[in-house]
């Protein structure tokens, strides 16, 4: 699958660019390239054995007799060198298994072995998003967004993984592997950006309906980027200041939507649905479903069933002049 990387991540993001895979063998952090080693530590392995394997039942089919005129008669010598290359096998069979689980070990170590990260995530998985909470000691510094992870170029990102439901997966294949999120537990992971770009994930265990349209993205950011970034969606969304804007935000808070979504610095304070205070900022809308834009967030708004069926957002009467305004008004929450 495709993945979008920018060629310039600045604020506001700009993608001008879009190359590479959603790949584990296109690994883009030290915990992705172990990984990747150990893939290709297997797979040289294997393949050594196949061959082997192929090579004794091709020396076995040249070397084979005729049939024998009494089927009860035994080669001593025959029998004795068919004892020792069974032997040889399996004790290179047994040889085989024990230092690949012993290279497996010495990964699996190396990957959670890693002492305190400055940055700590909690991402909660629901049916179908999730929702990220940047931790800090400070409250007044916390925040909470949906479906896109932004870090430090460099930097250690410590993920602390739950879930809301059911089990969930979290998996972004360029820069860690999979860990399970699990109800009534939280499992760990470290996750690491060796360059600027934008890594797509997605939950890797079957969840429901929509599982496959829940979907991550990673950008990685330079430290200083990543500064701007953190602090403007720590403030409050910017109260809006045009006549179609304000009728907007006049329809959301008079609507359902502040039952279920918040936007800080606003009357709407829902904590079941992803966090809106900055929506207009990221990439993409539906946990990765749609592109980020003014007329997919209308479309959504209109007809959430018709586009991820199964989704708990429910259907919003609408009068036909009202989807406008309040699209606008999402669209300007950056």
């Amino acid at each position: 699958m495709r993945c979008c990387r920018p060629a310039l991540l600045t604020a506001p993001l700009l993608l001008t660019a879009c190359s590479g895979w959603q790949s584990s063998l296109d690994p883009q952090g030290p915990q992705a390239d172990f990984l990747a080693g150990l893939f290709w530590v297997f797979t040289a392995a294997l393949t050594a054995v196949w061959l082997l394997t192929m090579a004794a039942l091709i020396v076995a089919l040249l070397r084979r007799q005729s049939a024998r005129t009494e089927p009860l008669e035994l080669d001593p010598r025959a029998e004795r060198g068919m004892a020792r290359a069974v032997g040889a096998a399996a004790a290179l069979t047994l040889l085989v298994i024990v230092a690949l689980t012993v290279v497996s070990y010495g990964a699996q170590r190396a990957l959670f072995s890693g002492g305190e990260a400055p940055l700590t995530l909690q991402v909660k998985g629901h049916q179908w998003w999730w929702e990220v909470t940047y931790e800090d000691p400070l409250p007044s510094r916390q925040f909470t967004t949906a479906n896109e992870i932004h870090v430090p170029v460099g930097q250690p990102v410590n993920i602390k993984l739950k879930s809301a439901d059911v089990i969930h997966s979290f998996w972004v294949p360029n820069l860690a592997g999979k860990m399970d999120a699990i109800p009534g537990r939280e499992n760990r992971l470290v996750l690491q950006a060796s360059k600027e770009g934008v890594f797509r994930g997605q939950c890797a265990e079957f969840c429901g309906w929509q599982h496959a349209h829940m979907g991550i993205t990673v950008v990685a950011h330079s430290l200083e980027d990543f500064a701007r970034w953190r602090e403007s969606q720590i403030s409050a969304a910017e109260p809006p200041d045009d006549p179609v804007r304000k009728r907007g935000m006049q329809i959301f808070l008079s609507k359902p939507c502040v039952m279920c979504h918040q936007i800080r610095g606003t009357p709407a304070a829902g904590k079941v649905a992803p966090d809106l205070t900055h929506i207009g900022s990221r990439l993409h809308i539906a946990a990765g479903t749609l592109p980020n834009g003014r007329g997919n967030l209308a479309a959504w708004i209109v007809d959430a069933q018709g586009i991820k069926p199964g989704a708990h957002m429910p259907l919003i009467k609408l009068e036909a002049e009202e989807v406008e305004p309040l699209a606008r008004y999402l669209e300007g929450l950056k």
